[in-house]
């Protein structure tokens, strides 16, 4: 078992050395004519944006100074985040790099075939449309300049010794001997390579600021109608507004708290369900970032369920604080509403410490005439809902993937990533969250707080 685990270390390791040499060298190397500066000042900025990253990943879970873990998740996550992109970019970059160089190399033979053209005719090839229908009279000889136009290029292939090198020609003293020609310029291979890195790295800096800056501005709102048959018609519209992942932390602290309550409290559900993963962080660091938990309004109040985070962040003291905060957790419990049983089960997380889910606590001794709603952390325990005669189960923990293409890791590990399914008599609703984990980034996923209404059949 521990020679797999190191073998998967080492694999992991060798992935992102490779992934992060083929982005230096892409951005950096490819850019520049020789080792230099720019090539160290790149690797730096590598090299140091993955110690920040692993630095904040470990302050984090070490439980490090809380100013220390502050300092380092910004930077840290944010390199995560960024450094995803510039490697998916690159890569799409290797697509636009031989259609580029292509149409560099027939505008070259063009510029060419009109070069000889003129020769033929005895026009100067570079001269201005006016100028060409000027006529030299015969036996004087043309104006002399210093600034030779350049000779025209010719077509390049970019497997030729020649196509690595640059146009100019320098000396042995280091200086450009083709510096007489104010219109030289580097080489087709070394233009576009700039090109398509600068493009890179810009559509990647975009891509991570757009996104961070929807997680900052605050989730939006969300409205899903879910039948139920065995609702009665006097709950018949009934609000249930679902919060999920808000992940309070060294990035995201009372001001984002505050502005996910006021969205809350916009909606003015009936019911709020906080689904998990309310924290990275303890009690003591993060207390004060959650207080305006206790401003959520709602007719039949807020409950509360553990996430796999809340037991990486000590739960019975977060469970305790919620309770103190006006929030009423289900660990493994049931509230008869009038119209329905609202139930929660632990997160599975919980296991390892004796704390997981137990259904037949929560749900083994209900009246199945009623219809039940059930708060549950991860998708995965949508099986043991259908096996209780769950009518609808409330989740989150995908965050809908956060980082574009981590929906498709996250639709390998779960049964729903996000959205409103049906698995059997059962329904299940997952949240994207409000929050992020780790990058306070989101791409291709983006967060929500998800006002359901419940309908009923019968109305």
């Amino acid at each position: 078992m521990v020679v797999v685990f190191v073998l998967a270390a080492l694999l992991v390791v060798g992935v992102l050395v490779t992934a992060n040499w083929y982005v230096w060298r892409r951005l950096f190397r490819d850019t520049t004519r020789a080792p230099g500066p720019v090539r160290r000042i790149g690797a730096a900025v590598i090299a140091g944006g993955w110690v920040l990253t692993v630095g904040a990943l470990v302050a984090e879970r070490a439980g490090a100074p809380f100013w220390l873990q502050r300092v380092l998740a910004w930077p840290g996550f944010l390199w995560l985040a960024l450094s995803l992109y510039l490697l998916l970019a690159v890569l799409a970059g290797e697509v636009v790099r031989p259609l580029l160089r292509r149409y560099l190399e027939r505008r070259a033979a063009a510029r060419q075939a009109r070069a000889t053209t003129g020769a033929e005719t005895g026009v100067e090839p570079s001269a201005s449309p006016a100028a060409a229908d000027e006529r030299i009279p015969a036996g004087t000889a043309p104006p002399q300049t210093s600034d030779a136009p350049d000779a025209p290029d010719a077509p390049e292939s970019p497997d030729t010794p020649s196509s690595r090198t640059t146009d100019t020609t320098e000396g042995a003293d280091g200086s450009d001997a083709g510096a007489a020609s104010p219109l030289a310029r580097p080489s087709r291979r070394l233009f576009v390579s700039r090109v398509v890195a600068g493009a890179a790295a810009a559509a990647a800096v975009g891509t991570v600021g757009h996104g961070t800056y929807g997680v900052l501005s605050g989730p939006k709102v969300k409205r899903v109608t879910v039948p139920l048959a065995r609702l009665p018609r006097a709950a018949h519209g009934f609000r249930i507004a679902v919060v999920s992942d808000i992940h309070l932390g060294p990035v995201l602290g009372r001001g984002f708290a505050q502005r996910v309550v006021d969205t809350i409290n916009s909606t003015q559900p009936d019911l709020v369900a906080v689904v998990g993963d309310l924290v990275d962080g303890s009690v003591k660091d993060l207390g004060p970032a959650a207080a305006p938990l206790s401003q959520l309004k709602a007719r039949h109040g807020a409950y509360f369920v553990t996430g796999n985070h809340e037991y990486f962040s000590g739960a019975e003291q977060w469970v305790a604080e919620v309770r103190r905060l006006g929030l009423l957790p289900l660990e493994n419990a049931r509230t008869e509403l009038p119209h329905f049983d609202l139930a929660g089960v632990n997160d599975v997380a919980g296991e390892d410490e004796g704390q997981g889910p137990d259904y037949a606590r929560a749900l083994g001794d209900r009246d199945r005439s009623r219809a039940c709603v059930l708060l549950a952390h991860q998708p995965v325990q949508i099986h043991d809902a259908v096996d209780h005669g769950v009518d609808l189960q409330l989740s989150g923990h995908t965050h809908g993937g956060q980082l574009w293409p981590g929906n498709l890791i996250a639709g390998a590990a779960n049964p729903t990533v996000a959205g409103l399914e049906r698995y059997g008599d059962t329904q299940l609703y997952v949240s994207r969250g409000a929050g992020a984990w780790g990058p306070p980034t989101r791409v291709g996923a983006p967060s929500d707080i998800t006002v359901i209404e419940l309908a009923s059949r019968k109305a």
